[in-house]
C-alpha cells in the first residue's frame, strides 16, 4: 500500500497541510517575542529560495529561463504569491489568534471564485453566489466577535491583514494557472520565489538584522527551522508532488484540514479557546468553500491535473 504513488502523494499533501496548520502556532510563539514579523518573513522566504535553487543543482530542468512574454506574469505572481502574501500573513498572525487566522485563510478559494469571475469572466452560478455569501458571512462573524474573545484590540487589524493575505494569494492562484501550463511546477515556484524575494527584501532587511539571535535557545531554533524549512520549503515541495500525482483538485481539497490542525495545536500549546461562535463561523466558511467548489473545482489547473510530472 505504502509503495503506491497515489498513497504517497496523499500522505505528502496531508503532511503539507499538517505543517501549515502547525505553522500558525509556531509563528505566534516566535514573533514578535524572539523575531519581528518582517524579520521572520525575510528568514522564511530567503531560506526557501536558497533551498529551491540548491535543489536545482541536484535535479536541473531542461531549461532554467523563462519566456519574455511570461515575465510580467511571473512578476505579478511573485508580488501576490510571495511578497504581499507573506508580509500580510506573518504580520496579521502576530496580531490575531491562530484559530482566527486559519479560518480566515480558508476563505482563499472563495476569493478565487470572485477573482476568476472578474478577470477570467468565469460564470457565477446561484450555488457559487450562495457559497460566496456564506463564506463572507463566516468571515464577518469571526471579525465581529473579537470584542468578546479576550484577544487584544489589535486583533481587528490582524484579521484585516489575514484577509488581504488571502485575497493576494487568490490573485496568485488565478494568475499562476497559465504558467503552470507552460512550465514545470517546480520551475514556476523557483522563479516566483525569486521575484517575490526581490520585492520583499526592502521591507524586511532592517527587522531581520535587529533580531537578538543570542536569545534563541534550542527550542526557538527548532521552531524557526520548522517555519522556514518545514512549513515553507518542504510543504511547497510536497504540494507540487501532490499536484503532479493526484492532481490539483484533490490536492486543493486538503485545505479543509488546516483549520482543524491549527485549532488543535493552538488550543493545546497556546491556550486559545475554540468557542461555539468560532465553530459556527468556521462551518459557514467550510460550507461556502464547498459550494463554490461544486461541479468545478477552483484549484483545478486543467493541464496540470493530467500531467504526471516528477518532482
Amino acid at each position: 500500500m505504502f509503495g503506491n504513488p497515489q498513497w504517497k502523494a496523499h500522505a505528502a499533501v496531508l503532511t503539507t497541510n499538517l505543517l501549515f496548520g502547525i505553522n500558525y502556532a509556531a509563528v505566534k510563539y516566535i514573533t514578535p517575542a524572539f523575531i519581528l514579523p518582517f524579520g521572520l518573513n525575510f528568514a522564511r522566504v530567503i531560506t526557501a529560495l536558497l533551498l529551491f535553487w540548491i535543489l536545482f543543482f541536484f535535479k536541473p530542468p531542461k531549461s532554467v529561463g523563462i519566456q519574455r512574454k511570461h515575465l510580467p506574469l511571473f512578476l505579478l505572481c511573485g508580488i501576490t504569491g510571495v511578497t504581499i502574501n507573506q508580509l500580510f500573513f506573518i504580520k496579521g498572525l502576530s496580531l490575531t489568534s491562530s484559530i482566527h487566522a486559519s479560518l480566515l485563510a480558508l476563505a482563499t478559494p472563495i476569493f478565487i471564485t470572485f477573482i476568476a469571475a472578474w478577470l477570467l469572466k468565469e460564470r457565477l452560478s446561484f450555488i457559487k453566489i450562495a457559497g460566496l455569501l456564506l463564506g463572507i458571512s463566516g468571515a464577518i462573524i469571526l471579525i465581529a466577535i473579537k470584542q468578546n474573545s479576550g484577544i487584544k484590540q489589535d486583533s481587528f487589524l490582524g484579521d484585516m491583514y489575514i484577509l488581504v493575505n488571502a485575497i493576494s494569494y487568490a490573485f496568485y492562484m488565478v494568475w499562476v494557472r497559465p504558467l503552470m501550463q507552460a512550465y514545470n511546477a517546480l520551475h514556476v515556484m523557483r522563479w516566483v520565489f525569486t521575484f517575490g524575494a526581490i520585492f520583499l527584501i526592502p521591507f524586511c532587511w532592517n527587522d531581520f538584522f535587529k533580531t537578538q539571535w543570542h536569545m534563541f535557545g534550542l527550542f526557538e531554533w527548532m521552531v524557526l527551522g520548522l517555519i522556514c524549512v518545514g512549513a515553507t520549503f518542504i510543504a511547497y515541495l510536497f504540494n507540487v508532488y501532490g499536484i503532479s500525482v493526484i492532481g490539483a483538485s484533490a490536492t486543493g481539497s486538503y485545505i479543509y484540514t488546516q483549520p482543524v490542525f491549527a485549532a488543535i495545536i493552538a488550543t493545546w500549546l497556546l491556550g486559545e479557546q475554540f468557542t461555539l461562535t468560532k465553530l459556527v463561523a468556521g462551518l459557514c466558511i467550510f460550507a461556502g468553500v464547498f459550494l463554490v467548489n461544486t461541479k468545478k473545482n477552483l484549484f483545478n489547473l486543467s493541464s496540470v491535473n493530467r500531467k504526471k510530472e516528477t518532482v
